[in-house]
């Protein structure tokens, strides 16, 4: 389905990119196994992925074609949204899997690669179209991208005849600096259209359909603004801790892991103006105009605006769990935060004086990701004879039970004027039925479809940093040896409670 509108471009419901080479750089690592090939498997259940697409594993542990297709068969049964194993889909797929073994930094793989992909296209008729997934650390991206270039594997992003196009995953940087840097080196051997930056929330039905929800609905623009909200509240809560990932999160932490791109991402979304269009550029640019919006947060601001705190021993459904210091390659004095919490404005027209409080941590109560506008009071307590009326609060869930929820004020059945708070529930799965599509699916779509508009610019990377990066070398020059903490299994320490109540708010119950 298409639209002669231009300003409609991108809202098509149907679209079918054309056929390609997709290679994964660390085809055998955790992210290929439980994201990467289950949602090009569901492409092939849903008949999104054109006939001739192929898909080439490249890592470095030496395995046959068959064994390869079997350890993703494997991953898919275990990690894929559709089960069991549609065993038609399959043997189709299963043909187009491929894999090549070899160090990146060897450039003579690389050629061996591009005598794979030429062969690829003879075969299967992909015309030289080329989709890179680098699912490897952010060191290793540099010795690729050289490898790529000198391989002859990058078509310039102004030929017609085929496409060439990159997907990077987080982290992009670890500060202003490196993110920069990162930027420069991807900029060396590819346009910025050729470059497609993946964050997963950004995927998320949810997530998308924030636009729908204020831009689609006329009781909700005029009064998304200063003059009727009171604050804005962002949660992204795990219930995990590291897993396994000690090593990682001690060079990342919850501040780089999970605020400084889900978290703005976010707010980006529920706060940016409405694009003129629906296109990459528009939707981008107001996101990047929200982002530099945000009130700076310097110096001796930065210990009342943020909370940093770690997860102690406590218990999770009825067991025991260790703190983050006892996980396995984390420091017995590590100072690394798994929790934070932060005050932020938007210096801006619409949002000036509007604080808005997020969280973001591992080991909390509940994994729950929802952002909720809390609306101003009611001018006039004409009704509040039993106390002050409840304000009204919209509720967006993220995950995991996707859904928007109203809550605002009702009269109790009976002869007084007592008020009661209710709520108006809208739940995806049991309006729609089923599940839907996994963001990983829908990003790589449009991936193949060269649509960016659900992936980060440079610009929207360098600015997010800009924000974040004082806030991280004010903790870093801190000389703290020792966070505060919170049980495992809590919302957090009481630092994070105290943020919002010295403004006579509370965090929402969720």
């Amino acid at each position: 389905m298409t639209t002669d509108n231009p300003f409609r471009a991108g809202l098509e419901t149907e679209r079918t990119p054309e056929p390609s080479v997709f290679v994964i750089f660390g085809a055998s690592g955790d992210l290929a196994k439980r994201k990467l090939f289950p949602a090009l498997y569901n492409l092939a259940v849903s008949r999104l992925l054109p006939p001739g697409t192929s898909i080439v594993g490249f890592a470095t542990s030496e395995r046959s074609d068959e064994v390869f297709r079997q350890m993703m068969r494997e991953a898919v049964a275990k990690f894929s949204r559709t089960k069991p194993i549609d065993e038609a889909v399959w043997d189709d797929f299963a043909s187009r899997l491929h894999y090549l073994a070899g160090k990146f930094e060897d450039p003579a793989n690389f050629i061996r690669l591009r005598e794979k992909l030429e062969d690829l296209d003879r075969t299967n008729g992909t015309r030289g179209n080329r989709l890179y997934y680098l699912a490897i650390p952010p060191s290793a991206f540099a010795v690729v991208n050289d490898n790529l270039s000198g391989a002859g594997l990058v078509a310039p992003a102004d030929d017609r005849t085929r496409s060439t196009r990159i997907i990077v995953e987080k982290p992009f940087g670890t500060d202003l600096a490196s993110g920069d840097a990162l930027n420069a080196e991807l900029h060396r051997v590819f346009h910025e259209r050729q470059i497609f930056r993946i964050d997963h929330y950004l995927g998320k039905e949810t997530v998308q359909n924030i636009v729908a929800l204020r831009f689609g609905n006329a009781i909700f623009e005029p009064i998304w603004n200063r003059n009727h909200v009171d604050h804005m509240q962002i949660t992204v809560a795990e219930d995990i801790g590291v897993e396994g990932r000690g090593k990682f999160y001690e060079e990342a932490g919850a501040m780089r892991d999970i605020v400084q791109n889900h978290l703005l991402q976010l707010l980006m979304v529920i706060a940016m103006e409405p694009p003129v269009a629906f296109t990459a550029d528009e939707v981008r640019d107001e996101k990047v105009k929200v982002l530099r919006a945000l009130k700076p947060i310097r110096g001796e601001a930065i210990d009342r605006a943020t909370v940093r705190a770690q997860y102690a021993p406590g218990n999770f459904a009825g067991k025991p769990v260790p703190g983050y210091r006892q996980e396995a390659n984390v420091s017995p004095t590590s100072t690394v935060e798994t929790f934070v919490g932060m005050r932020i404005e938007i210096d801006n027209w619409r949002f000036a004086g509007v604080p808005i409080y997020v969280r973001a941590g591992k080991r909390l109560t509940k994994r729950m990701t929802e952002i909720s506008v809390h609306f101003k009071h009611v001018p006039h307590g004409l009704l509040a004879q039993g106390g002050p009326v409840e304000p009204d609060v919209l509720a967006i869930r993220i995950q995991p039970d996707e859904g928007i929820g109203l809550r605002f004020v009702a009269k109790v059945p009976g002869p007084s004027m007592t008020l009661r708070p209710v709520t108006m529930d809208f739940r995806y799965g049991s309006t729609f039925g089923g599940s839907g599509p996994e963001a990983y699916e829908r990003l790589i779509l449009d991936a193949m479809l060269g649509d960016p508009t659900l992936f980060a610019r440079s610009d929207e990377v360098s600015a997010a940093w800009q924000f974040i990066t004082p806030i991280l070398d004010r903790w870093a020059g801190s000389g703290t040896r020792d966070l505060p903490t919170y049980p495992a299994g809590t919302w957090g320490p009481p630092e994070a409670v105290d943020l919002v109540e010295r403004d006579g708010r509370a965090w929402r119950r969720l």
